[in-house]
């Protein structure tokens, strides 16, 4: 049986591992950290006494390959589907509500669907997005007034983690087109119920591990040893696996650790932070909206989260904040929670904040430009994985899943 060496048990890594089985691959996940996941993973927090994500992630109905994936491991059930599909936001300067809510194509002039104080002119000129060039920025595309500050920043924010003036227009495209155009179900949101590890992780590695297939822990990639051939070995920890005629790689790993292996590979580089933060609060909330996340304007907080008694909030292109002192992220997080839920702002609940500081690649047009395809190691039994390959997609679940895949058929093809 040819083995597949997959490098990194993220999640590219973990959908590399669910496809290789099916196909008849002995799949051999190798992951430097105790745990499986990457940046999708959850864990108990002693502060909080709880079961926490290190971050917070949104679906859509149209992210059909990361549905698949869950459909195949057996984990759909694990998805809370917002019904009916809306999106929801809260202003905290004045408390105003709205939903977003996708239907027939003409959805956003509809007043209880789309955009409060938004113009038919409004949208007709931000048609410009969808030919935007490969060197446009988000802002350089669209006009800044009432649609900017209500739809297009805060989408482009959480979807590229990149400040609107210099993320890609073309990434913002790709997400924006299906919640536009396809109607409810493709832009219905769905989150993991409980965490992200039950959802994603654990059933995933049960999965590989079902199928013929391995996840080890704890086993770092320090060299990777190759010719014009391919790879010849892999100095994994202090074992080198001797690589059979027939066996292949895949290097799911950050970019960062790619270039070092790799070093001769054009790849993004440079990167973006998010910050999240975890309140366990008295007992739970209902949130603005009524649904189980809600989008915050004109604060800090960008996006809030409740499960049981715990919220959560994330700030994406949180590279100024992240360098912030914790209790001065935390001070000032909470007191957008405590407006947005009416609370009382002046005692921080227990608390934990999480700083990503390399969340992301940074998904500006230069960025963008950089990003390599499956192949582009060019070593025959090797292929990239990962969502800062050239998916077509901004650096999220979906496009980590497709990355994975996209590697798997690259060498099954060879």
């Amino acid at each position: 049986m040819r083995t597949l060496h997959i490098i990194g048990g993220g999640l590219s890594g973990l959908s590399a591992a669910v496809g290789a089985v099916d196909q008849g691959w002995r799949a051999i996940v190798h992951e430097a950290a105790a745990q499986a996941g990457g940046r999708c993973r959850s864990f108990h927090d002693e502060a909080l006494g709880r079961t926490i994500d290190n971050g917070n992630h949104l679906l859509l109905g149209a992210n059909r390959a990361t549905l698949g994936f869950l459909d195949t491991i057996g984990a759909r059930d694990q998805l809370l589907a917002v019904e009916p599909a809306r999106i929801p936001f809260l202003d905290l300067n004045n408390g105003r509500q709205w939903s977003l809510r996708p239907g027939p194509p003409w959805w956003p002039l509809m007043a209880k669907r789309g955009i409060p104080d938004a113009t038919i002119g409004d949208f007709l000129k931000s048609v410009q997005l969808f030919f935007a060039g490969p060197d446009a920025t988000v802002s350089e595309c669209l006009p800044h007034g009432v649609l900017f500050d209500r739809f297009w920043s805060p989408m482009a924010t959480a979807a590229l983690n990149t400040d609107p003036k210099d993320a890609s227009a073309r990434l913002l495209m790709a997400i924006v087109t299906p919640i536009m155009f396809s109607g409810a179900q493709a832009s219905r949101p769905y989150i993991a119920r409980n965490s992200l590890s039950q959802t994603f992780v654990d059933p995933a590695v049960a999965y590989v591990e079902a199928n013929g297939g391995n996840v080890r822990l704890g086993r770092r990639l320090r060299r990777l040893d190759a010719t014009i051939e391919g790879v010849q070995k892999l100095q994994i920890g202090d074992d080198e696996e001797t690589l059979e005629a027939g066996d292949r790689v895949i290097l799911a790993v950050p970019p960062q650790a790619a270039a070092q292996l790799l070093p001769n590979l054009t790849l993004p580089l440079s990167s973006s932070a998010i910050v999240n933060a975890h309140f366990r609060l008295d007992q739970p909330v209902k949130l603005p909206g009524d649904a189980p996340f809600v989008g915050l304007i004109g604060g800090t907080a960008q996006w809030l989260f409740a499960r049981a008694d715990v919220v959560a909030v994330t700030v994406s292109a949180a590279d100024q904040l992240a360098d912030s002192p914790i209790i001065e992220i935390a001070e000032k997080l909470w007191t957008d929670v405590a407006r947005a839920l009416a609370l009382d702002g002046a005692a921080i609940p227990p608390h934990r904040i999480i700083k990503e500081q390399r969340a992301t690649f940074a998904q500006t047009p230069v960025e963008v430009a950089r990003r390599p395809a499956s192949e582009a190691a060019n070593l025959e039994n090797l292929a990239l994985a990962g969502d800062w390959t050239a998916t077509g997609l901004p650096a999220t679940i979906e496009g980590a899943i497709r990355s994975g895949m996209a590697a798997v058929a690259a060498l099954s093809s060879r």
